[in-house]
Parts: C-alpha cells; structure tokens; sequence
C-alpha cells in the first residue's frame, strides 16, 4: 500500500470510528461521515468541486453557513461555492423535488445580485439561497442519499434528440439519461438542443425555467458538469410524462405542423426593426388570441423578419400585464407566507414573466430549428396563461387613476421614500402608482432598484423573490425606454406583496459576515 492511501485509510478507519460513536446526524454536522458512506463508493463526484460540494449537501443549515463564511474567510469565491451548489442540489434533488429544483434556479440570480453588491453584504443573497439548499436537503433526508446517479455512456452510444425524445416517451429512464450523456459528450450545446425537443413536449413554467437554467448554470460549474445540470432538466420531464402526455397532446402535434408550414426549422433570424407600436399591437394580440393563434402570428413575424427581440419585448410585456391585471389570490388559494390578495411567489404573473424570460434564454442559446421553436412556443405559453378563455384582458392595470392620485412629492428622495413606505406597508397599489411616477419623472433606475433589490434579499419571497427580480432587471434592459417601467412597477408591486417575511438563516449569515 502507498504511503498517502494508507494514511488516507487510517484516516478512515479513525473517522468512522468516531462517527459510528456519535451517530449519523451528528457525524455529518462534524464533517466526519459524508453521503458517500451512506451511498457506497458508486457515486457521482465533481473532482476538485467535490469538497465544497460534499460540504454543502451533507451539512445542516446553520452548521453550512459557519463552514461556508470560514470558507469565504480563507479565499473561496462566491462563484466557487454557488457552483458546487448547483451540483451538491443536482445530486441530492435530480430535478425531481418542488423547494429544491426552486432552489436551483435562485442560485444564478443570487450570485447575480451579489455581483452588484460590494463588501461583506455582497455574500449575503448567495448565503441566503445557501441555507435553502442546505435546509431542504436536511428535510428531504438528501443528505445521505444522492437521487442522482452515475451513468455510464460513449460518444459511440444512440445519442440524438430523437433517441432522447422517444426513451423519454417510452419513460425509459436510463435509456433517456443515457442518450443525453452520449449527445453532451459531443458538446455541452449538442446536448442542450438534443434535450429541448423533449422539454417542448410539455409548456409549463417549471419544465421550462428549469431547462433554461440548467444551460446557464454550466458556465458556472464547467463543461465537464453539463451533463449533470442538463439531467436534472432530462429527469424532470420523464417524473411528469404521463401527465404532459395527456395534457400537450394537441401542442406536441401542433409544433410540428407550425415548423413545417412556415419552414421554421432552418430559418433565419431576421433583423428588421419595427416602432413601439407595433410591440404594443402584438401585447394586445397576445392577450386576446388562443395559443395556437399565438403561436401562428408569431411564426408569421419570423418569416417577416421581424427582430427576435423585439418580439421577446411583446411577449415580456404581455406576461408583465398578468402582474399588473393580478386580483390577487383567492382566499381559498392563500398558505402560510401568501396570505389572501398577495401576488408574490407562483402567482399567475410571476410565472408566465419568469417562463417568457426563460424561453428567451433558451433561444439565445440554441440553434436555428430550436431557436425558432423558442420563439413559437414562448407565444404558445404566454396566450396559455390568462388567456381570452379566463377575465384577465378585463382586469384593470396598475396603476390605478385614483392610486395615482394619492402619491406625494416628485423629487427622487420623496418618491423613493413613499415607494419605501408602501412596501412596509403592504401596500401594492400605492407602491405601483409611485413607481410608476418615478419612471415618468425620468429619474435614474439605478436608487429604486437597489430598493427592490435589498428587499428581495431580506425577504423570502415563496422561493421566487431572486428569480423575479433577476427576470424584471433582464427585462427592463431588453424593453425600449417608452415602455420598460412597465416591468420595474410589477416588481415594485410584487415586492410589497412579500413584505413581511423575512428570509430563514439571513441574519445569522450577517452576523457571520459582519454585513
């Protein structure tokens, strides 16, 4: 035996020694048992990731965050540690638990915010989505057991969307997993555009943001992880084919149909600009067509050669309508932290925006047949929530005349400390009346922003706080000035709906960090 995997062994053997005496629970708090003990040596591992990932997944929440901040302390980037959790979320949840693939898709936005933050705070959205992770991995027993698994596969192995799409339809699972590890071996993006002919086969906010997120996540983690973040997307799917089998069958067999009629599937993009009016006709196209008319006047775009983005900018703003239009939630909807009226976390409107904004970063990264398809199916899915079939083109809009009437001041410090008070106050509608003045006003984004920002922080926000406002802040950037506050005024609203509840674990991680 060579000295260091003696010593290794030795170690081992003193480890679990201790741990046995111990006891499980205590033992991974100590870091002296890992998932790996429980699960036996056949486990997925991320190589040099792999400390950092085993911390995060075997540690419980409050024991996480003295480990993660000592990790801070001693050099880790906040890249580093949200990348290995991603994975550490990968391996324990798959793509298959509720809080946990919610999860999953707060980390980019967290380290997003972070990014524009400096000094100690700047941990603090990271941290925040950390203990989330860390507590829903302790809840779920996940910390001793991986729901993601190797799997063996060459590039000489049946890759390709049809493979991956027909496994998935005969619910093969390990056919499936396989056939997307064959295809990413190729390239991450081989992988990618082999997956989405599966993921259209069912349009639905979570099959969707997940897909897109797990793409952007591989810049995070490395190419050699494409793999594992693309599964979760993979596995997702086949949990819920049965049900989208049923429920998609008219789309799966409309799709098709579509991309062959206007030749979509090797189509160009075009890049002729068209005005503001022409944005706003489309928004109220959208609101009053079914999906399949949607579907179709957004294909006859494509072949027009209508910008890509500007009919992004339509079906942005036709989403953000749902936000505006929101009545709020039923008394019978109502749960602990969205009380009756409230219009935060899986609202109507917060999913439709985070889907429409999903959709345009799948079609960035894709290539033509799937670009187009992006395109067709974001239109599909925006007519399919709160479309002509429901009253949501007969709600009023905020904000409201009379709630514009009640907003005091101009300047950009009166304005930002109203907008301070109705959140704390719950109250929406004033918060969307003085937004909306101080867009009008023409005073600088950048203060209110901030506002929202640190209130998406502090808050918990029902597991969609960081992804709406990294879904608004894309969206006021990709929206023509005439029209982009739209987005900043449902932000503004969704936020004094959250108000109140504060997230778990965030001031233990400001006094670790001396925020």
């Amino acid at each position: 035996m060579h000295l260091p995997n003696r010593r290794r062994f030795l170690q081992n053997v003193g480890r679990g020694m201790l741990a046995a005496s111990v006891g499980p629970a205590l033992a991974f708090d100590l870091r002296l048992a890992t998932a790996a003990d429980a699960e036996g040596s056949d486990r997925l591992t991320f190589g040099p990731q792999e400390r950092l990932v085993d911390l995060l997944q075997s540690s419980s929440p409050d024991t996480m965050l003295r480990l993660v901040v000592a990790e801070l302390k001693r050099g880790a980037s906040l890249n580093e540690l949200t990348a290995a959790a991603a994975l550490a979320n990968a391996r324990a949840f798959a793509g298959e638990d509720y809080v946990g693939f919610h999860t999953l898709m707060a980390l980019r936005p967290a380290l997003t915010m972070a990014n524009e933050l400096t000094g100690p705070a700047a941990a603090l959205p990271v941290l925040k989505v950390l203990y989330r992770n860390s507590s829903r991995i302790t809840e779920a027993g996940a910390a001793a057991h991986d729901a993601l698994q190797p799997v063996a596969a060459s590039a000489s192995d049946a890759g390709g969307s049809k493979a991956i799409r027909e496994a998935l339809h005969r619910r093969e699972r390990l056919d499936a997993e396989r056939a997307l590890v064959a295809s990413t071996l190729d390239s991450p993006a081989t992988g990618f555009n082999d997956l989405l002919p599966a993921v259209e086969d069912g349009v639905e906010v979570h099959r969707i943001v997940l897909a897109a997120r797990a793409w952007d996540m591989i810049s995070l983690v490395g190419e050699e992880n494409a793999a594992t973040m693309l599964r979760q997307s993979l596995r997702y799917c086949l949990k819920n084919e049965e049900r989208a089998a049923e429920r998609f069958s008219g789309l799966r067999a409309m799709l098709p149909r579509l991309m062959e009629k206007h030749q979509l599937e090797t189509r160009p993009w075009g890049t002729r600009e068209v005005d503001d009016a022409w944005v706003t006709e489309m928004v109220q196209t959208l609101w009053t067509s079914s999906p399949d008319d949607a579907a179709e006047v957004v294909a006859q775009a494509i072949v027009e050669g209508i910008a890509p983005s500007r009919i992004f900018e339509a079906i942005s703003l036709r989403t953000n309508q749902l936000v505006l239009c929101d009545p709020g939630r039923k008394k019978e909807w109502a749960a602990p932290g969205k009380p009756e009226g409230s219009v935060h976390g899986d609202s109507m409107g917060v999913h439709a925006s985070d889907a429409a904004h999903a959709w345009r970063t799948i079609a960035l990264a894709s290539e033509a047949r799937q670009r187009n398809a992006a395109l067709v199916l974001a239109a599909w899915h925006c007519a399919q929530d709160g479309g002509p079939t429901t009253d949501a083109a007969k709600w009023p809009a905020r904000p409201l005349p009379m709630q514009l009437e009640r907003v005091k001041g101009t300047t950009q410090v009166e304005l930002l400390g109203s907008l301070d008070e109705a959140i704390r106050a719950n109250d929406q509608e004033l918060a969307c009346a003085v937004t909306s003045r101080y867009g009008a006003a023409g005073h600088e984004a950048r203060p209110l922003m901030e506002m929202l920002r640190g209130y998406a922080i502090s808050q918990d926000g029902a597991l969609h706080a960081e992804k709406y406002y990294y879904t608004v802040r894309s969206n006021f950037e990709a929206t023509s000035p005439a029209m982009r506050w739209r987005h900043v005024v449902a932000l503004s609203r969704v936020t004094a709906s959250e108000y109140g509840h504060p997230a778990a674990g965030l001031e233990e991680a400001k006094g670790l960090v001396g925020a």
